[in-house]
């Protein structure tokens, strides 16, 4: 007996003793008992500039969060450089965002050239490199690429949304498409032309433009010769809003199918003249704050108060701030969920292991779901129209599967 209590008092001490270690902090390049470091880089300037709203509602949401205390009592750093959606520069600060400011993760820097860069460079350093701002489907690669996810809904299946439509309501279409000349626009044409299935003989003429371009002028006028009614937009926001205002210069009237990074009431539609916007069909994965159906919504209510207290410079209608403040609460998530774990490969770990999660400025039916062999986290949209006021959504949650 006296030896079977020695037995018993040995095992406990060696399970004590494995709870201590199971309960240890983990503490990776970034994080302290105080302190999570992170980065990103975002196009505060250049070409796509638009888009540095999403980057400065992150900062805000994270001030709040760091108000309330942080997150699991750490208050979050988010270094937020500016790369001037130049790949180049974005090279630049992202390596001084490892080597120099020696972040624990990369998260949300924007574009999918930028983010091409650097793409090698942060899996060869094992650096995560999360919620990558673009919807390009090389994002989703964790056999080649484990240390890059996407968070931005992904072009090809958005773009599958507008071919379904197409072909389901306007089956004589003479279909033109005008697209940036990158991985973004090809995959977005790429999903379009498999919605479009049988219907692709009826596009009557393809165009590309460069980010570096002044005008898109010529590549409308060129389109609208064709004789083309229906119009599938891909561009960034100083590009679409050309589009827009140009196809109205010209008294083309053709049914207009603009993507969603382009569909932004605040960057684009206002800028084009929201006269010329009327019409304009969508497809989305956030709430609208002005829609009336959210009049009431705890969600909305919570993101407006939101901009009031943390961004009341912000247009609280700006989609890249609504995806931003989105993205804050998905970064919040996954930090929370690696507990005092805070090593990079942890980070990683909790960023590919989401199931069924939803935030409150999704829109119903939309869920985030990442596995460590699917990195893909949404393929449900709704489609909306504008009325000249605002976006208003029709028709039914649609899933659009590549398969």
């Amino acid at each position: 007996m006296k030896q079977l209590w020695k037995l018993a008092a040995g095992a406990m001490i060696v399970a004590a003793s494995l709870g201590g270690a199971h309960a240890q902090k983990k503490y990776g390049p970034g994080a302290s008992d105080t302190e999570i470091r992170i980065g990103q880089t975002m196009p505060y300037s250049g070409p796509a500039s638009a888009y540095g709203s999403q980057g400065k509602a992150a900062l805000a949401y994270f001030k709040m969060v760091n108000a309330r205390g942080g997150i699991n009592g750490r208050k979050v750093t988010l270094l937020s450089l500016d790369d001037g959606y130049s790949p180049p520069k974005t090279i630049e600060q992202t390596r001084k965002l490892v080597e120099q400011e020696e972040v624990l993760a990369l998260m949300n820097s924007l574009g999918t050239p930028t983010n091409s860069a650097i793409h090698k460079y942060l899996n060869q350093k094992k650096v995560p490199h999360l919620l990558v701002s673009t919807g390009a489907s090389k994002w989703n690669d964790p056999k080649n690429f484990p240390w890059t996810t996407p968070f931005y809904p992904p072009y090809i299946q958005e773009g599958i949304i507008y071919g379904k439509h197409i072909a389901q309501n306007l089956p004589n279409a003479k279909i033109a498409i005008i697209s940036q000349n990158d991985d973004a626009g090809r995959d977005y044409v790429k999903g379009f032309k498999t919605g479009l299935g049988a219907k692709v003989s009826q596009v009557v003429k393809e165009v590309t433009y460069e980010v570096t371009d002044a005008t898109v002028d010529s590549q409308v006028i060129d389109l609208k010769g064709t004789g083309a009614d229906t119009l599938f937009t891909m561009a960034t926001p100083k590009f679409g809003a050309q589009v827009v205002r140009k196809v109205a210069e010209l008294g083309w009237k053709p049914n207009h199918y603009i993507v969603s990074v382009s569909a932004s009431q605040a960057q684009v539609l206002e800028p084009a003249g929201v006269q010329n916007a009327v019409g304009l069909i969508t497809a989305m994965a956030l709430k609208l704050p002005d829609d009336p159906s959210w009049a009431n919504d705890a969600g909305v209510k919570d993101y407006l108060k939101f901009m009031k207290e943390w961004f009341p410079e912000g247009n609280p209608l700006d989609s890249g701030i609504v995806l931003g403040y989105t993205t804050g609460q998905m970064i919040e998530h996954i930090l929370k969920t690696s507990g005092d774990n805070l090593t990079r490969e942890n980070v990683l770990k909790s960023a590919t292991n989401i199931h069924n999660l939803t935030f409150p400025m999704l829109l119903p039916g939309v869920t985030v779901n990442v596995t460590p062999d699917d990195y893909s986290t949404f393929n449900t949209f709704r489609t909306a129209r504008f009325d000249g006021k605002r976006w208003v959504i029709f028709g039914d949650p649609i899933v659009a599967d590549v398969k």
